[in-house]
């Protein structure tokens, strides 16, 4: 930058003006909050004349290229500035706008404005209906006190939260209320009122009263009055015994009537006015019983020819069964005049079609039936586990890490603390530096410091934490969290890592003004331990206030 301003710019041409523009906007970055810029098209320069080409090439930075320029095989190769693309012409850079193809990290209540090479968000605040914003808050409006609102003469207005409500100045008798210029008038209870009169009576409007007369209702052929005299109710002629079903035959009660039907394997004969048997046999050819079909009054009878006996259900017939007499090597079917034999789970029918051998499911299954390690076993498959620190699940196919940690069988000294892991342990050690005390398990607090400016700089807290992830987790991945607790409004905080990011696998990022989070950016290849330390910088009411997070970082495989 050689001690210039930002403003420099102005006094270079496109692009090599864009570039120190970006480059002095990141330098300042967290000075001043962003601004819109409008865009700014580069001025056309004129083709050079003969003897002019180096006098081009050195005033424009970039040879043919509107930003950047690169010499791959003796030619010149054209690229953009992050924030640009590349043009059909392949020499020319237009700028991207972040904010139509939704790339931008504007929250939902911010708005998007593209600039060139970038966007910013703008924070968008609008307040309910009722309320009027000041000062970046919405604050109620008292209408009673703007004169904006319609109460009548003969109401009072009273303000509230977003609205407000008008009260009458005086009251009314019973049975009347007030209009919106203060008379009395009726009450019509009998619209206003739920349920003014109990069921059978009607409600009849009177000045300042209402009045309840019972009604009158005529039923028709078949149906009666309710008792409270207030509907009709269907009489059930089946039940008073009031039907003129025939002998053998049945009532069923119909809404205002009935029906006589006949029984079950019976039909009704109208010209004889009888209910005659049904011969099911006939009716249903080959769908009742599975040979032979005998009619019976009112229903019917299977029975089966030689060589099958009737089943259980009375209509199906079963063959006998060969299997008696014929033995197979593990199980044997009956079939209508022959058998089958087949074989237990685990194992197959050999081509003689009696004889079953052990199916190998380890060698011969498409998908993985245990975690870890298959082992065949007649007739079906066992699975194994990891010689150290995994145990078998329930499920007999899965493996479970075993806690060392729990159940003791680590060897971590005293002055350690176990961490345990998928498949072992971790011994980690804790110890707070000079002038801290030990409050917890995980924390270290500040006892003093040497001098006020030190006071400053020293973190009031230094807390201790783990975590473990596996080797393919899905990047970019937020691992971890941090914030003041509890939050207040104002508050700001200042993230970042000052140790133990050396080959940058991690990142942090602000969430919101008291909540930063820490990121695994790159993709681990194989299991590694990592001890990073989080710095977050509390600004609260003027004063910055600093605490340390000392993260163990344990990958697994």
């Amino acid at each position: 930058m050689e001690g210039k301003g930002c403003e420099a710019h102005q006094h270079l041409s496109y692009p090599c003006g864009h570039v120190f523009l970006t480059c002095c906007e990141e330098g300042e970055e967290g000075l001043a909050p962003p601004t819109i810029k409008k865009k700014q098209r580069p001025q056309p320069t004129a083709l050079p004349k003969k003897g002019e080409i180096l006098f081009f090439y050195t005033t424009r930075c970039n040879g043919p290229c509107s930003q950047q320029c690169s010499v791959v095989r003796g030619l010149a190769q054209c690229s953009c500035f992050p924030g640009f693309s590349l043009m059909a012409d392949g020499h020319t850079c237009e700028d991207v706008n972040e904010c139509v193809i939704n790339t931008h990290t504007c929250q939902a209540n911010e708005r998007c404005v593209n600039t060139v090479g970038g966007f910013v968000c703008e924070r968008q605040i609008s307040c309910s209906s009722g309320y009027q914003l000041r000062n970046g808050v919405c604050e109620d409006i008292d209408e009673c006190v703007t004169r904006t609102h319609n109460c009548g003469m003969g109401f009072q207005c009273q303000n509230t939260d977003g609205s407000f409500t008008c009260n009458p100045k005086q009251g009314c008798l019973t049975g009347f209320t007030q209009d919106s210029h203060g008379n009395c008038i009726d009450i019509d209870e009998c619209s206003s009122v739920k349920e003014p009169c109990t069921s059978g009576f009607n409600c009849i409007n009177t000045v300042g009263s209402y009045t309840c007369q019972r009604k009158i209702i005529m039923c028709s052929r078949g149906y009666h009055s309710s008792p409270d005299g207030a509907r009709c109710i269907d009489v059930d002629e089946c039940q008073t015994s009031t039907h003129r079903c025939g002998e053998g035959q049945i009532c069923h009660n119909l809404p205002g009537s009935y029906r006589c039907d006949c029984q079950t394997g019976y039909q009704y004969d109208a010209v004889r006015q009888i209910c005659m048997d049904v011969n099911e046999c006939w009716r249903y050819p080959g769908r009742l019983c599975a040979q032979t079909c005998d009619n019976t009054p009112g229903s019917y009878q299977c029975s089966c020819t030689t060589g099958f006996s009737l089943a259980f259900d009375g209509k199906n017939c079963e063959d006998i069964n060969e299997c008696d007499s014929n033995p197979c090597s593990q199980e044997c079917a009956n079939m209508y005049g022959s058998y089958q034999c087949y074989c237990r789970m685990g194992y197959y029918l050999k081509e003689d079609g009696h004889t079953c051998e052990d199916i190998d499911e380890c060698s011969q299954s498409i998908g993985n039936l245990c975690a870890f390690q298959c082992v065949n076993v007649p007739g079906s498959y066992t699975c194994a586990c990891p010689p150290l620190g995994y145990s078998m699940s329930p499920n007999g196919r899965t493996c479970q890490d075993i806690d060392e940690c729990a159940i003791g069988s680590h060897n971590c000294s005293a002055s350690q603390t176990c961490f345990n892991i998928q498949g072992g342990f971790r011994c980690l050690s804790f110890a707070c530096p000079d002038n801290y005390r030990r409050v917890s398990d995980i924390r270290c607090e500040r006892i003093s410091c040497p001098n006020f400016q030190q006071c400053q700089t020293m973190p009031l807290r230094i807390t201790y934490y783990q975590l473990s992830f596996q080797t393919n987790i899905i990047i970019p991945a937020q691992i971890f969290r941090i914030g003041p607790s509890p939050a207040y409004s104002g508050d700001n905080i200042i993230i970042s890592i000052l140790r133990g990011n050396e080959d940058g696998y991690f990142s942090t990022r602000k969430l919101n003004s008291f909540t930063g989070a820490v990121y695994l950016q790159r993709q681990v290849r194989e299991p590694r331990d990592f001890l990073i330390d989080v710095e977050m910088k509390l600004l609260r009411q003027g004063t910055f206030t600093t605490f340390l997070a000392r993260i163990y970082v344990i990958e697994l495989r």
